[in-house]
């Protein structure tokens, strides 16, 4: 089952991803929640297939919403952000983007890079 952005409301936390359609929606993610995780993606990318699960459990786990945004639908998103290389992943506090990292990242680094903003 996959939950588009529009399902979640800013008082209800969200425990899967949330799938971004375009920029406005993204910005709309970004503002209702204190902290939002943003995983720029591919379907032929085999890091980012790697790193679905984690994703999935961050969203599951964590007090963070997690947003995912598909580079071949969106790409003038990913070139707003800069993203050359997927898997990249935007954490986004209070509005403000404070951490970009592209490539796969290990689950406990991916818990501490979100457990900073979110304690």
């Amino acid at each position: 089952m996959t939950t588009d952005a529009t399902s979640g409301s800013a008082d209800r936390p969200t425990n899967e991803p949330l799938h971004v359609d375009g920029e406005d929606d993204l910005d709309a993610i970004v503002s209702d929640r204190d902290v939002v995780l943003v995983d720029f993606h591919a379907d032929w990318c085999g890091p980012c297939q790697m790193l679905e699960p984690l994703v999935e459990t961050i969203a599951a786990e964590t007090d963070a919403t997690v947003a995912k945004v598909d580079v071949d639908a969106n790409q003038q998103l990913a070139a707003t952000y800069g993203v050359r290389g997927v898997p990249t992943l935007l954490v986004f506090a209070d509005g403000e983007q404070v951490e970009q990292h592209t490539g796969a990242l290990p689950e406990d680094r991916l818990r501490s890079l979100i457990e900073r903003y979110t304690e």
